[in-house]
């Protein structure tokens, strides 16, 4: 039978699920994780990095330093260059004009978090300065900071919020034809409502006027892989962590590209990245433990996968990921164990229900538990493929 394939910190399996699934390094919060699919059972991995448009019209290509020439280098010593700000910037560099020191203490709130002292930063510079784009883009990117949305695509169809939001942004980038991140974060926006494709002119635009900016690429990338255009997303993914190349997300989200891609080797070379400026991070030890599963090398993943449990005993992926492992070695009550222990931390977890029917259904006794967890993850989600498959091979397992 087909085990389902696991997610990055959640389920993964559509786009719009995909999209929080690379998160974006934007700053938003841990969103569900992106279900990369391989053969036989599936892991929860939780590489995935932040996704959501498509490519609508020809651009340039970019010119990006191929991956294998960015070292995996370990945070702190001096080949490892500090990550940059993942908050778009909005003031003036050295300015000291009112209006830009309040930008920038906005910039600073938003960078930490800090969604309150941002927005009061960003409303004071739009007192003072009501006709500059910039705290425009500050108040309104901030107002949609704070409804806390997964960020999907589509997730905010017929918001009242975003979309209030969404006409601010515009507003601003037409005031301001030089205001690239009016364009994106008017772009993020509109991924959010469900418009991919003035979504991804407006990135585009962005990019242009922020050709330097990591984040401006990385935001079109996230679009360029909602929307199918992985090639795309590769490109402006490799852009990105060549412009940062001490962040760990960046490295973290070009990995997960790859391994959409079928590129384990390179996914597996950019999750070491990750995996070696944020030791502490259990999803960077996910994600790299299911590159190097999809390898076939057990020796080695097994020890990231149990770091990644280690380090975050409450994930429910984790522990799925590692079933799948000791399923794939042949340890079948142990891989059973952690399906159940999955479930146990999240019953809702479907590909946790189709890795254990897999798993009960090599036991001919147990086929009758094996079809009750294939009906559970069904309830949870109709529409999955996989169990249908699974049920069918149960059947013609049934069969003389």
């Amino acid at each position: 039978m087909t085990a389902a394939r696991g997610a990055r910190g959640g389920s993964r399996a559509s786009v719009g699920a995909l999209v929080a699934a690379l998160i974006a390094v934007a700053g938003c919060a841990e969103g569900p994780g992106a279900e990369p699919t391989m053969a036989g059972a599936a892991p929860a991995t939780s590489a995935a990095a932040s996704v959501n448009e498509i490519a609508s019209r020809p651009r340039p290509e970019a010119t990006v330093t191929p991956v294998s020439a960015v070292p995996a280098v370990a945070a702190g010593t001096p080949s490892a260059p500090p990550p940059k700000a993942t908050t778009l910037p909005l003031a003036r560099a050295g300015s000291s004009d009112p209006v830009d020191v309040a930008l920038a203490a906005g910039d600073a709130a938003t960078e930490k978090g800090d969604l309150g002292a941002a927005a009061e930063s960003y409303a004071t510079a739009r007192k003072l300065a009501p006709k500059r784009a910039e705290p425009r883009v500050g108040v309104a990117r901030t107002q949609i900071a704070k409804l806390d949305l997964a960020m999907d695509y589509g997730v905010a169809k017929g918001n009242a919020g975003v979309q209030a939001a969404a006409k601010e942004l515009a507003a601003a980038a037409r005031s301001d034809a030089s205001c690239g991140a009016a364009q994106v974060e008017l772009g993020r926006a509109l991924l959010l409502l469900g418009d991919a494709p003035a979504a991804l002119a407006s990135l585009r635009k962005g990019v242009e006027l922020l050709g330097g900016e990591a984040e401006a690429h990385s935001a079109l990338g996230v679009a360029l892989l909602a929307t199918g255009d992985k090639s795309g997303a590769l490109r402006e993914m490799q852009q990105s962590s060549t412009l940062d190349p001490g962040s760990a997300p960046r490295h973290g989200n070009l990995g997960t590209v790859f391994f959409m891609l079928g590129r384990v080797p390179d996914a597996v070379h950019e999750y070491r990245a990750q995996v070696a400026l944020a030791a502490d991070d259990p999803r960077a030890h996910a994600d790299l433990g299911t590159a190097l599963l999809a390898q076939n090398d057990f020796t080695a993943a097994m020890p990231e996968l149990q770091r990644a449990i280690a380090l975050d005993p409450t994930r429910a992926t984790f522990r799925s990921n590692l079933g799948y492992a000791l399923q794939l070695e042949g340890k079948i009550d142990l891989a059973i164990a952690a399906y159940r222990e999955a479930l146990r931390l999240d019953p809702q977890l479907a590909s946790a229900w189709i890795n254990l029917a897999t798993a009960l259904a090599k036991d001919p006794k147990r086929r009758g538990e094996a079809r009750q967890a294939l009906e559970t993850a069904r309830k949870i989600d109709p529409t999955d493929p996989r169990v249908k498959a699974n049920l069918d091979e149960l059947d013609a397992l049934g069969k003389p």
